[in-house]
């Protein structure tokens, strides 16, 4: 089953019009200057990590260095605004995620661009499931537990994430809401950070892509309750799915991906993607990826056209699954 599918199994949940038209000049050109890449949160989150190991590749690719500016702040929106009015000549792009493009929707009334007629979708990036984590020394010892700890003392609970609209908070807003519980959020600028305040046990718990997770669970730094995959992940195979823990209801997965402003020539999209796509069959990077837990999309999932129905498809998944988990 590729990737596309999974995210649509795991939901209980045309491309943009209007795009300029380049000369065969322009695209015969790029790139011919370094590239900036912005990542809407804080270095050493997941995000920031997997486009880290795609863009040092693709900079290869391009002939052009690839430069990673990380803007933090309102749960990635901050930036995503920011590429979005950004020059539409294919020098400054975003990997942006499930939060930042589908979840952000519902989220914020007043959000200051539309994902779906704003940005020109590059390549789809990889798939990354969501764990339930949680300090060292919370008291329950496995997901049951962590069941019935958390109805009996949700209110006393402090839960971790990355901002509103951050795949950390929309994926704990599904938690919460199956569990009928309402903690209360601890917002960092970024799931780097979040982490670190979980490692310190500063917070109980948090949901987080595997991607952030991986390092500190086999450094046994934090611990993890089960994953929200209908199948284990074969960089943790003894972490238990929220299924065989009996957690049926809350199933996750978040991806990440490249976009590029609206308007952005034809062409430029192109070589952005053939870059995207080639680094993504490199033996090296799938290996970095998949050590990491991630899910790598197949060929035809990392066109811009199938970015951009997967775009569509999560806004129309998530809406109403964060409607419901806000009006609880």
């Amino acid at each position: 089953m590729n990737l596309i599918a999974r995210l649509l199994r795991l939901g209980r949940y045309t491309l943009a019009a209007g795009a300029i038209l380049a000369t065969p000049a322009v695209a015969a050109d790029y790139p011919s200057r370094t590239i900036t890449m912005i990542v809407p949160f804080a270095a050493g989150g997941p995000t920031d990590v997997i486009a880290r190991i795609v863009a040092q590749h693709m900079s290869t690719t391009l002939g052009q260095a690839i430069v990673i500016e990380n803007v933090v702040g309102a749960g990635g929106t901050t930036a995503t605004t920011r590429a979005a009015r950004a020059n539409p000549d294919g020098y400054t792009i975003i990997t942006g995620h499930m939060g930042t493009h589908a979840a952000a929707v519902p989220l914020y009334p007043k959000l200051a661009y539309d994902p779906r007629k704003d940005f020109a979708p590059v390549s789809l990036l990889a798939g990354t499931p969501i764990l339930i984590l949680a300090r060292t020394d919370f008291p329950p010892k496995d997901l049951a537990e962590f069941i019935a700890y958390a109805k009996a003392n949700g209110d006393k609970l402090n839960e971790a994430h990355a901002g509103v609209g951050s795949v950390s908070h929309v994926s704990c807003q599904l938690l919460n809401s199956v569990l009928g519980i309402k903690p209360t959020g601890v917002p960092f600028n970024g799931t780097g950070p979040a982490m670190n305040a979980l490692v310190g046990k500063q917070v109980d718990f948090m949901c987080d892509q595997i991607v952030n997770a991986v390092p500190q669970i086999k450094g046994g730094t934090i611990k993890a309750y089960a994953i929200a995959t209908p199948d284990r992940n074969p960089s943790l195979p003894d972490v238990p799915t929220t299924t065989e823990g009996g957690l049926p209801a809350f199933k996750a997965q978040a991806w990440n991906a490249i976009f590029a402003p609206k308007g952005t020539p034809e062409p430029v999209v192109a070589a952005l993607n053939a870059a995207a796509v080639k680094a993504l069959d490199d033996e090296n990077v799938r290996k970095r990826l998949l050590d990491l837990g991630s899910v790598i999309p197949e060929r035809s999932e990392r066109t811009p056209e199938a970015l951009g129905k997967l775009v569509e498809s999560e806004i129309a998944k998530w809406t109403p699954v964060l409607k419901e988990a806000a009006a609880n």
